[in-house]
């Protein structure tokens, strides 16, 4: 059975401090699915277990970490990227509220969904935005956009809570079609950079990067059944063989 509720994935963490802050700020609108992927500092951390403060402290316990995104949101049938930048992907934009409004009628449809929140230097990367299939940004003061890790996460938590009264119907758009985890997708695009680096596409070379980034992009905006996947995995396997 799909657990009822998003996951909260932190990527790169870099300060333990934030980490349990995020973990109490999650615990505080009924969220304890937390995943880290590598943090700075490794994982236990101290200063984490400190910072969650008790109750929270149970987030953290419960917390997966993985090595790299893929692998962290390879269970995922939806991914949202919280960022102020990344706009020049081409992606659905929501706010928190209509983000979470969205992952409500999701989860309802059986999915499992994620939601990606960045280091706090700099934030999500574009690789790390390309395999989400939507952002959230926060309607702040243009001239003082960053916030703090826990805070995007409070945000994000308070809209997931604020609307459980009122959850949407299921849509029926998609009834009775299995749809593609992540890690189907994330082998689709590693499937589909190989046929097209062997056949020359990825030409000049120095192109070859923000084109790899932009294709993986483009998958991750495609609701993919698994046999979509499917079907694209045979076209490709089909074209080499004849090429």
């Amino acid at each position: 059975m799909t657990d009822p509720r998003p996951v909260f994935i932190l990527v790169r963490p870099q300060m333990g401090e934030n980490i349990g802050a995020a973990a109490r700020a999650m615990l505080n609108f009924g969220l304890d699915r937390m995943r880290l992927v590598a943090p700075r500092d490794g994982w236990p951390n101290p200063r984490a277990v400190a910072m969650a403060s008790g109750a929270a402290g149970q987030v953290l316990d419960r917390a997966g970490v993985f090595g790299d995104l893929p692998g962290a949101i390879g269970d995922c049938d939806f991914v949202f990227a919280t960022t102020a930048r990344g706009r020049e992907l081409t992606k659905p934009i929501h706010t928190p509220e209509s983000a979470m409004a969205h992952a409500r009628a999701l989860i309802g449809q059986g999915a499992r969904v994620g939601v990606l929140f960045g280091p706090e230097r700099a934030g999500l990367e574009n690789e790390d935005v390309s395999r989400a299939n939507a952002i959230i940004t926060v309607p702040v003061n243009p001239g003082f956009p960053s916030l703090n890790l826990a805070q995007a996460v409070l945000l994000t938590g308070y809209e997931w809570m604020r609307g459980q009264s009122d959850a949407p119907p299921v849509d029926p758009g998609l009834a009775g079609a299995d749809m593609a985890s992540r890690i189907e997708i994330e082998k689709l695009g590693d499937h589909f950079e190989e046929r097209l680096d062997a056949a020359g596409f990825f030409f000049p070379p120095g192109k070859a990067p923000n084109m790899k980034l932009n294709l993986r992009n483009m998958w991750s905006r495609m609701p993919f059944t698994r046999a979509d996947v499917q079907t694209l995995h045979g076209i490709l396997r089909k074209l080499s063989r004849q090429g």
